[in-house]
């Protein structure tokens, strides 16, 4: 593989190939996207690794073909892992899963600006760092709550704080489609954006 990473260009009449151009869809064993929220691509050269190492099948491929002296191939454009990737683990605990879980927008007024995190029992009055007291607030609705109880403020979040799933954050995830998709992608990807006639 050394040498094909090394020495790897297009054919001569194909657009040219770029580090960062013709990213690859990444499926599970089952076909499912590992990730909608950032989706998950992995750039070609990570992907024609994959398939050198025999880990990923191709399910489709972009017209432009890399080669090296002795080898080429179209790139992938989507691969589907050979061995499934349990996706019932936790979440992580972070900033971008918050407000994911939270629809990028503040839990008081719904403005999707200068978020930041609120905890909805202050830290001073006990209240935990944790998936179920905190929410995302916009700054403005942060400063305004201060350190005081939702009843004392007159804020109550528009939702309970739970702590998600991976597969609701993954739900989540599809309300929120990337700029770019490429064709290749769409059979395999389902966002719930209002379809055009």
């Amino acid at each position: 593989m050394s040498a094909l990473s090394h020495d790897i260009g297009p054919l001569s009449g194909a657009a040219p190939v770029k580090q960062g151009n013709y990213p690859c869809l990444i499926l599970n064993a089952d076909y499912q996207p590992l990730s909608y929220f950032p989706l998950s691509l992995w750039s070609w050269q990570d992907a024609v690794k994959a398939v050198f190492l025999d880990r990923v099948n191709v399910v489709d491929h972009y017209e432009q073909c890399v080669r090296s002296p002795n080898f080429e191939m179209q790139m992938p454009s989507v691969v589907a892992l050979k061995d499934y990737v349990p996706q019932n683990r936790s979440p992580a605990f972070t900033r971008f899963n918050l407000f994911l879980r939270d629809g990028f927008k503040c839990a008081y007024c719904q403005s999707p600006h200068e978020l930041t995190f609120d905890h909805v029992i202050p830290r001073r009055l006990g209240g935990k760092t944790s998936w179920t007291n905190i929410v995302a607030a916009c700054s403005t609705c942060n400063l305004k709550k201060g350190g005081r109880l939702p009843r004392d403020a007159r804020m109550h979040p528009s939702t309970t704080p739970l702590q998600p799933s991976m597969h609701q954050l993954q739900s989540q995830g599809r309300r929120f489609p990337p700029n770019h998709l490429h064709d290749s992608w769409l059979d395999y990807l389902y966002w719930d954006v209002e379809l055009k006639p």
